[in-house]
């Protein structure tokens, strides 16, 4: 997902910078995208607080973008989570669509509609951390039922095969003994 939403924005002709969150994300992506690298944040703080989502966003704000994409992983249901993308463009502009909800006082000042754009930023970026880390957990936890379900079965076949080794074992010493025993009489 990550190498289409870059293929089209480079197709769009737009400079793409990139940020990565986890490890796994910035060795896959540097080997094939390295110049684009701006930053990474590979050492994980559980669970995630809107401290770090707000320093995070200081981070990627520093940057002059026309749009923050931010690409994650939706939860949708315990089993089922949807990659998706949430974006954010900056709110310098009065005439903002997502302002039409707010007033602005003082009228217009930039001050104030950077505070709500690196507000929103965070807050945006807090969602995404929240829903990714929601769904990690939901994968983690199915694959342990998985692992413990697996578990089970193996524990139950290795038990079956054991008592069907030790039924052997005693139904050979059952015939030795009566074979001794027919041998004495005989």
């Amino acid at each position: 997902m990550t190498r289409g939403a870059i293929s089209r924005l480079d197709a769009d002709g737009k400079k793409v910078d990139i940020f990565v969150l986890g490890e796994k994300g910035r060795a896959q992506l540097r080997r094939s995208h390295g110049p684009r690298f701006v930053g990474s944040a590979t050492d994980r703080q559980m669970p995630y607080t809107f401290e770090l989502a707000t320093a995070l966003a200081q981070d990627v704000i520093g940057g002059e973008y026309d749009a923050v994409h931010f690409l994650y992983n939706k939860f949708k249901s315990a089993i089922v989570y949807i990659p998706s993308v949430k974006s954010v463009t900056p709110l310098l502009d009065p005439a903002h669509p997502f302002l039409f909800n707010y007033e602005v006082e003082p009228e217009n000042d930039p001050e104030t509609l950077q505070n709500f754009y690196e507000y929103t930023m965070a807050s945006k970026l807090y969602q995404v951390l929240m829903d990714n880390a929601t769904s990690e957990q939901s994968s983690r936890m199915s694959a342990m039922e998985n692992a413990s379900k697996n578990a089970g079965e193996m524990l139950n076949k290795l038990n079956l095969q054991y008592n069907r080794a030790r039924q052997a074992r005693i139904t050979t010493e059952l015939i030795e003994i009566i074979s001794g025993a027919s041998a004495l009489k005989g």
